[in-house]
């Protein structure tokens, strides 16, 4: 309890004692949010990693089959094909196509 200067109780007690009251909910309701965003920030880092590893894995993938698809149209292959079906090679009737 505060006293003035001349001993008598100061009648701003109940105010103060609100304010008080008032200031100490809307720190813990602050800590609180802080609390549960900072919850929710980490299942979005997890998640945020999980997506990463699973774009890594499909990036490894595609590089793989652009090798084979790089393999498979090599000029050897496509001869060893052709003399197999009994056709000739002529380079002359070969287009290239790219999907870009």
């Amino acid at each position: 309890m505060k006293k003035n200067k001349k001993g008598n109780y100061v009648k701003l007690q109940k105010f103060e004692r609100k304010y008080t009251y008032v200031g100490s909910f809307a720190l813990l309701c602050l800590w609180i949010v802080s609390f549960f965003a900072k919850i929710s920030l980490s299942s979005i880092n997890v998640e945020v990693e999980r997506l990463d590893n699973e774009v890594s894995k499909q990036e490894k993938t595609n590089q793989s089959l652009v090798m084979k698809i790089n393999e498979l149209a090599s000029l050897e292959n496509i001869q060893h094909v052709a003399n197999s079906e009994g056709l000739a090679y002529n380079n002359g009737n070969i287009v290239i196509v790219n999907n870009q």
